[in-house]
């Protein structure tokens, strides 16, 4: 039985045999040329990380077009570092998979250090300083989810942890901005030295987000005098330190026991799920999609990797707008929202699954290709048709991808105005089109706030996904039961904060409404509504 390591993976034949890639590069002199010469610090050691990222990387390492490894640094869950990092020698087999099943399986090796970033582990910490303080550090990417660059709580006030690190400065950081602010302001001490920090993660201009969050943490620490003023004017000079934007795509879901099995029956083991104390889960395997998606603003003050080279695409800031939102928008995450309310009313607990029903296929099928693609952002580097392809016939349809709808429906109230009112702005902004026309995008949303009953189409109670507005919105449709005929749905369609556009002036309300009270009808209307509009 073959075990993840590096002694073990010198047993090509071994590997090969059981049809894994191993990787082509020295790693010793790798990891010898990182100690002392470190480029790229990478913070958030999870699947999509070591997924794409650092796969990516690898293929420079491969080619030889880069000489130094990736140091992954864990902010907040350290037992990924000491669960699925240190005993498998930093390495991960990674497990790509296409809708036909084939499985194309990697070691990925690229990652030379394993760090947790905690200043109860001295060694470790004391590493990242150094690493901070080398002239030769170029950048630092971050997968932290986007609540990772959050200082304050929905009320705007600091949130508690944020209070502490503000208070104790600089040397007792815990939050992972306050980390970051930490290691850079040793690198200012140091000599001033540039760099640049990409965020990686999937939301809105992630990289304002990233520069929100350190500079805010340095101005307070400035306005306690716990830093010099300088450190502000240090971090806001673009010539020495950068935040460029990026837009990533690629579905990694949690482990699946399925592949597990796959890897077991193909004589590799010792794979096994571990969830963490903090729910993390994760495994030395990762188990993606093969598509995937790496558009980065090209704005580096202190050189970077050619990834270019291995599929990573640079371009400029305007661009990379461009590709988030024709993903976000159109081609990508509306489908999304709508196959998740309607596959929890429907009792679906795949995607994949829900592509084989006709009239769900239809569903997205309307809303990417007859409604969205008239009005969509085309990037111009990549096809937003081609694109879309791909999401509806290769990606959504993957059945080895055990994405479910029941985790895409979590905080629908903070995305419909994204996923779908955009796409009905354009339409008002157009002179040759009427929002009023739409039907499938209408129909997503009757189809949500029937969602928000938390009971399906057989008239049985679900879970509802978590959502900051949950009790709000089901509260505007307290007392509403299959069979009845009137609501208080305007009360959520009414409401511009949530959707971005007024429905009832451009003559989208009354029509939701409708669709809405028809879904009420009683067992199986939500399908019957469905039919009705689509077909």
């Amino acid at each position: 039985m073959l075990r993840l390591s590096r002694s073990s993976i010198s047993d090509e034949s071994a590997w090969k045999a059981a049809g894994v890639e191993l990787p082509r590069f020295d790693y010793e002199q790798v990891a010898k040329n990182t100690v002392v010469k470190p480029e790229w610090v990478h913070f958030g050691a999870g699947n999509i990380f070591r997924g794409l990222v650092a796969n990516a990387h690898q293929k420079l390492l491969d080619s030889g077009k880069a000489v130094t490894g990736i140091i992954a640094a864990e902010t907040f869950d350290f037992e990924m570092i000491d669960k699925v990092y240190k005993p498998y020698d930093n390495l991960t087999l990674l497990v790509l998979m296409n809708a036909r099943g084939d499985f194309q399986k990697k070691v990925v090796s690229s990652i030379v250090e394993g760090i947790a970033a905690d200043k109860n582990r001295e060694a470790d910490y004391s590493r990242l300083t150094e690493v901070f303080e080398n002239p030769s550090l170029q950048m630092a990417s971050f997968t932290i989810t986007e609540k990772g660059y959050s200082l304050t709580s929905p009320n705007g006030q600091y949130l508690g942890i944020v209070e502490k690190d503000i208070e104790k400065g600089p040397e007792e950081p815990i939050h992972v901005m306050s980390i970051v602010a930490s290691l850079v302001y040793r690198r200012y001490l140091k000599g001033q030295y540039p760099m640049t920090f990409v965020s990686m993660d999937n939301c809105s201009h992630n990289g304002d987000k990233l520069k929100n969050g350190v500079v805010t943490v340095a101005k307070e620490w400035t306005k306690k005098g716990l830093v010099e003023e300088g450190f502000v004017a240090y971090l806001e000079d673009e010539s020495k330190i950068a935040f460029p934007l990026s837009m990533i795509d690629k579905i990694t879901p949690r482990p699946s026991e399925t592949v597990q099995a796959a890897l077991l029956e193909q004589g590799i083991g010792d794979m096994d799920i571990v969830i963490t104390s903090k729910n993390t889960y994760t495994a030395p395997f990762v188990n993606a999609e093969i598509s995937e998606y790496l558009i980065i603003e090209d704005k580096f003050t202190n050189g970077r990797p050619p990834l270019e080279k291995a599929g990573i695409i640079f371009t400029d800031r305007d661009t990379v707008n461009k590709v988030e939102t024709m993903k976000v928008t159109t081609c990508l995450n509306p489908l999304h929202t709508a196959l998740a309310v309607s596959g929890c009313l429907l009792g679906y607990t795949l995607i994949a699954d829900e592509m084989k029903d006709d009239i769900l296929r239809r569903f997205v099928e309307i809303i990417g290709y007859t409604e969205g693609l008239p009005v969509v952002v085309d990037p111009g580097i990549l096809s937003p048709k081609q694109f879309l392809d791909e999401v509806i016939q290769e990606r959504f349809a993957n059945p080895f991808i055990p994405d479910t709808p029941q985790r895409i429906a979590t905080d629908t109230s903070q995305k419909v105005g994204i996923r779908f009112g955009e796409t009905i702005k354009s339409y008002i902004r157009r002179d040759d089109l009427d929002p009023a026309d739409l039907t499938a995008i209408p129909l997503a949303i009757a189809v949500w706030c029937r969602y928000l009953l938390g009971v399906d189409d057989e008239g049985k109670p679900f879970a509802l996904s978590s959502d900051p507005l949950l009790d709000t919105l089901q509260g505007h449709l307290y007392g509403v039961s299959l069979g009845g005929t009137t609501s208080n749905v305007r009360a959520i369609l009414q409401d511009e904060k949530l959707f971005g556009v007024p429905l009832y002036t451009i003559g989208l309300g009354d029509k939701i409404e409708g669709m809405f009270h028809e879904m009420l009808a009683g067992p199986g209307a939500v399908r019957g509504t469905l039919e009705k509009y689509l077909q």
